[in-house]
């Protein structure tokens, strides 16, 4: 929403600017950063909504940084690299960021992402679910099983919200990444077919609440 605080932390001053006037022209406030020492002494002291976290950068880089706010938080982080290898983007999920932006991109679209990303964290903000033994309490980011709270990567987490908002619904792989990653990620279906594997391993015995449906995607299949 309007007026959310977002941190920029870019070594580069003149992309850390671009960034920043497209975000105030939506009505954002913005800090900024030039590297993830500073970028992460900021993030402490103020509440911030979400980060644009670039990954090359001098003292501290962007894993480090988003390896520790993960320790601590679960606000949207955005990776911004000029790096686009596979591995990496895989490496990004797994230490928690929420999406992936190679450079050169278009600051509309950046902007866009923002949008999304902040769209649902405040509908994931906004009420419990409980199905077949899983609850999930989306204002504390938390989802249980059995007493017993399971720990869950952001995307991870998102993934399963998604899923559960449509439930008995089959869906695409495209329909899952447009939904979760955004309409214009450029990433492969397979990283659907990962997180899902991962989400269904966190999910040990309850696993079986995402269905395969072949020649589709999956489905979330909620006992009656």
């Amino acid at each position: 929403m309007d007026g959310d605080k977002i941190l920029i932390v870019e070594d580069e001053s003149r992309m850390r600017r671009l960034i920043g006037d497209y975000l105030k022209r939506e009505g954002y406030s913005v800090l900024e950063a030039q590297d993830g020492r500073e970028g992460f002494n900021i993030f402490k002291q103020e509440n911030i909504n979400l980060i644009i976290l670039d990954i090359m950068m001098p003292k501290v880089d962007g894993w480090a940084v988003c390896r520790e706010i993960r320790k601590v938080s679960d606000v949207p982080i955005l990776i911004l690299t000029a790096r686009s290898e596979e591995s990496d983007e895989l490496f990004g999920f797994e230490l928690g960021a929420d999406e992936y932006v190679t450079k050169p991109f278009r600051p509309k679209v950046l902007v866009a992402r923002v949008k999304a990303l902040l769209k649902r964290k405040n509908i994931n903000n906004e009420k419990t679910m409980e199905f077949n033994g899983i609850y999930m309490d989306t204002q504390a980011h938390r989802v249980v099983i059995d007493h017993k709270e399971i720990e869950m990567t952001p995307k991870e987490y998102e993934l399963l919200i998604f899923m559960a908002n449509h439930k008995g619904k089959a869906l695409s792989r495209e329909q899952i990444l447009d939904g979760v990653w955004g309409y214009d990620y450029y990433g492969d279906l397979r990283t659907v077919d990962t997180h899902i594997k991962r989400l269904r391993t966190k999910l040990n015995g309850k696993s079986k609440i995402i269905q395969t449906v072949r020649g589709v995607g999956y489905r979330f299949e909620v006992k009656r």
